[in-house]
């Protein structure tokens, strides 16, 4: 298991990203969560599996139909057992 926090930077705001992201996770078996932050980025915390991490990270880069991605900042972290399953959070 691994985890990793994103910010996503470019076209991801106002396109559906995070809910688009959190279907994906889900069907990816993935758990986390995911925000728009005010600066214009989408923030995620994912965590699973070294494969499905891999395959979201790629989805990620795509995201959904009018988004366009221009970088992905991903920062290693500590996996949380506390988390179960994916959520779309608040903006901060």
């Amino acid at each position: 298991m691994i985890a990793l926090q994103l910010v996503i930077r470019g076209r991801v705001q106002g396109v559906g990203y995070r809910m688009a992201m959190t279907g994906a996770a889900i069907a990816l078996g993935v758990s986390g969560w995911v925000r728009n932050r005010r600066d214009g980025t989408v923030e995620a915390l994912v965590q699973g599996e070294d494969a499905a991490i891999e395959r979201m990270l790629a989805w990620c880069w795509r995201g959904p139909p009018g988004a366009n991605v221009t970088a992905i900042a991903t920062l290693a972290r500590d996996v949380d057992p506390a988390i179960d399953g994916f959520v779309c959070r608040a903006t901060e």
